[in-house]
């Protein structure tokens, strides 16, 4: 039964107008209430809207514990300070301008948003629509990687042994090829064509690489499975019968097969042989014939990316993305390559007890090739000459000087990455033995000399890594040619070397000792073969952004002007 409420008729007009004044003021004291709730939504939020659009100063601070040889408010030689909380300025430096994805773990993976602290700020303006494109295809990555359902889905697809149309994700799966450095670069350039074709990144690491690098990727990994069929990187070569190469000459499919015709994946050979990359491959008609398989296996010692740029149905993304087309591996490779917390604890032990107080780096860096060796006093002659060319290292004086002054002598630190030990101490006896024409202080040193390489050895390519990281904190480099140990390295600083160059190979000693890059990009050592454009095509004479190499006359690589 309902009850109906009803004023009663014996009400005075008294308890009308108090009951009146009751509900005036329990309705005042619900819209007081509902200001409170406003009031603190807005301080809760305060912060995230301080984070987004900035903020009214900021706190200062060291982002390490001082340790206790340091006073508590001195900063690090070569740290830069940390603003806190009140400003976006910190979250953007650790970003590097928003190439990173935010809010990943830090304690995981602590070089990720730490080692912006080591290098001068990049030289390049990074595009908002390459950050775009990453945020893009992270979610893609995330929503097709291994372990979903739509890679589960794919996978039964490969295992049938047919290709199939419209798969909802496409794979490129990257194979490894000679040294670490070979590997990075190679491996950013396969990530860059993912890019492009809209392909998911996976990397076959090995277990000499297993331990190197972070996951770039969140929510998801960008290692091969071990199950994967196909995953014998010996099996993969010039002739292996299953190459998109060796297929389109035996008739195996022809340009306008269906994509259902077609076998179940396709591999990708793009490892250099006499010192060129295969026809049939970076053409037109090739790329939208490849675009049809939805797995793709690839394997390379090269970084391709110049030649990628040579392809028109690329260039107007590639322009998007790298405006400035000498950053290419600058940013892809600061964002894909983050040390392992055991080999970032390496880079910063190393770094805190022999550089971090230095006023000025200096890198060298000295490869000897076995195909081209060069014997070592010939190769130091070549770092002097161009030492005292260029003024590289610190001049050397004649007579000894007063030390009157020498709590305002620079302190200049050299760091030098060799297999071999005679470099080391040689440069370091000469700053022993003689003062420096200006002062300074010079400080020489060298982390590992291995001897020879050991590309299947984990800790040999843990203190290889270590290296490339500390060459790149340095403010200036002198690399070899050829080196790509030392293409990543000065990319990753954002530095144009000093190359010091080969000599011809019918003679001893370079007649020029070394000669200043003029970008900052790496080399392609093996230029496509372009058969597609006409017998003999130059692929440096393309377009106006990609030429030779300083120090590979036959290279080419991306140029800004």
């Amino acid at each position: 039964m309902d009850v109906k409420m009803s004023k009663s008729p014996r009400r005075s007009q008294e308890e009308d107008d108090a009951a009146e004044e009751e509900k005036r003021k329990t309705h005042w004291r619900r819209n007081l209430r509902r200001s409170e709730l406003v009031l603190i939504a807005i301080f809760v939020s305060l912060p995230a809207f301080v984070f987004l659009f900035g903020g009214f100063g900021g706190i200062t601070a060291t982002v390490d514990t001082p340790r206790p040889d340091q006073p508590d408010m001195a900063l690090p030689k070569g740290k830069k300070e940390v603003i806190l909380s009140t400003t976006p300025a910190l979250n953007l430096d650790k970003l590097l301008g928003g190439l990173l994805p935010p809010n990943l773990d830090e304690q995981s993976c602590q070089s990720r948003y730490k080692s912006y602290q080591y290098r001068k700020k990049s030289p390049f303006t990074l595009s908002p629509y390459l950050t775009k494109r990453l945020r893009r295809y992270e979610a893609y990555h995330k929503k097709c990687g291994p372990g979903t359902r739509l890679y589960k889905k794919a996978m039964k697809q490969l295992l049938s042994g047919q290709n199939v149309e419209n798969s909802q994700c496409q794979y490129v799966i990257w194979f490894p090829c000679n040294g670490l450095g070979n590997r990075m670069l190679t491996l950013a350039s396969t990530f860059l064509y993912a890019l492009l074709t809209n392909r998911v990144l996976l990397a076959y690491l090995g277990k000499e690489s297993e331990n190197l690098f972070c996951e770039p990727f969140p929510g998801s990994s960008w290692v091969l499975p071990s199950d994967f069929p196909y995953n014998q990187p010996y099996n993969l070569h010039l002739n292996t019968p299953e190459s998109y190469v060796n297929m389109l000459k035996r008739g195996a499919f022809a340009y306008n097969s269906n994509a259902s015709s077609l076998p179940a994946y396709i591999y990708l050979h793009l490892e250099q042989f006499s010192l060129r990359m295969q026809n049939n491959i970076f053409c037109e008609e090739d790329q939208k014939m490849l675009r049809k398989f939805n797995w793709m296996l690839l394997k390379s010692d090269s970084y391709f990316a110049p030649a990628l740029f040579l392809m028109p149905s690329y260039q107007e993304e590639l322009q998007k993305m790298f405006p400035e087309k000498e950053s290419v591996f600058h940013h892809l490779g600061r964002y894909l390559y983050h040390p392992a917390n055991q080999v970032w604890g390496r880079i910063e032990r190393y770094y805190d007890a022999y550089l971090a107080q230095a006023d000025e780096k200096i890198g060298l860096q000295i490869r000897i090739f076995r195909e081209k060796p060069i014997k070592f006093e010939v190769m130091y002659d070549q770092i002097i000459r161009c030492t005292n060319q260029v003024n590289f290292l610190p001049e050397i004086a004649h007579t000894e000087p007063m030390r009157n002054q020498s709590k305002n002598s620079k302190h200049k630190a050299i760091l030098i990455t060799s297999l071999y030990a005679g470099y080391y101490e040689r440069i370091r006896g000469i700053y022993y033995d003689n003062p420096t024409l200006n002062g300074e202080i010079v400080s020489v040193y060298q982390p590992s000399h291995e001897e020879e390489q050991q590309t299947e050895a984990q800790n040999h390519n843990e203190k290889a890594l270590a290296e490339i990281y500390l060459l790149s904190f340095c403010d200036k480099m002198a690399i070899s040619a050829w080196s790509t140990f030392g293409y990543v390295a000065h990319s990753f600083a954002g530095i144009k070397p000093w190359i010091l160059l080969r000599p011809d190979w019918n003679k001893e000693v370079a007649e020029v000792p070394c000669i200043r890059s003029k970008t900052v990009e790496p080399c392609l050592h093996s230029p496509p073969l372009l058969e597609c454009r006409g017998k003999d095509t130059n692929a440096a004479n393309l377009v106006p952004y990609v030429r030779h190499c300083e120090d590979v006359d036959f290279g080419i690589k991306l140029y800004d002007s």
